[in-house]
């Protein structure tokens, strides 16, 4: 079902304009696209040159403002493929007042076009559409393909931390990233009943909370190179 486009959505997007990153590639045919580049200033964009980090699929952007205001010496950048979801992160990170997030509506498959090789030392996948029909496997954002993607992003020893709370998703997460040469740690499959202290939830996250549903986490990381 197609989500009804928010009311003054356009006033909305130019109120909060100083917190998103201007998408300048406009070719819609992936294939093409992902071969032009326009990297991204990070040192212009948040005025430092403190590490980056990623969130892919941000929704009403709890979970990147709270993470975003409990570590300063970091930058964030959350993505998502419509202005009609990301309009509402933006704005609470407006509300607040937090200096160091940015969001960008791009596709996870143009990453490349504005993040350099080597850039991000961390990505968050909190509650990907786990896209359970036969046949989607290549969509879901933990693909090889889109590992592949990931891996050349993260820098050295760069972690991907993913939580869900689809058992089928999850379980294809781990074969993937196995198979991606990715080593795994922090596995938990009933996050909300560990001992894991520093745990933000997502709106998604509260809510299955409440109903005492199981949370799936696992920290996929890249070896350090000797």
């Amino acid at each position: 079902m197609r989500m009804r486009r928010k009311h003054n959505l356009d006033e909305r997007l130019a109120a909060v304009n100083d917190y998103i990153i201007e998408r300048t590639i406009l070719d819609l045919n992936m294939k093409t696209s992902v071969e032009k580049k326009d990297y991204i200033d990070f040192v212009k964009t948040f005025g430092n040159d403190n590490p980056v980090e990623l969130e892919i699929g941000c929704g009403k952007g709890q979970f990147i403002c709270e993470l975003a205001t409990k570590n300063p010496n970091v930058n964030y950048i959350a993505i998502e493929m419509l202005s009609n979801v990301i309009v509402e992160a933006c704005e609470k990170a407006k509300k607040f007042n937090i200096p160091n997030v940015r969001f960008m509506i791009i596709r996870a498959e143009c990453l490349e076009s504005y993040f350099p090789n080597h850039s991000v030392s961390k990505i968050y996948l909190n509650f990907s559409t786990p896209l359970p029909q036969k046949g989607y496997e290549k969509q879901r954002l933990t693909h090889r393909k889109f590992l592949e993607i990931y891996s050349r992003l993260l820098t050295d020893g760069g972690e991907i931390h993913q939580k869900t709370d689809s058992k089928s998703l999850f379980e294809f997460s781990i074969a993937e990233y196995s198979q991606s040469g990715f080593h795994l740690k922090d596995v938990s499959l009933d996050l909300l009943n560990s001992d894991c202290i520093d745990n933000i939830m997502t709106e998604h996250e509260l809510k299955f909370a409440q109903m005492d549903m199981p949370i799936y986490r696992v920290v996929a990381y890249l070896p350090k190179k000797n």
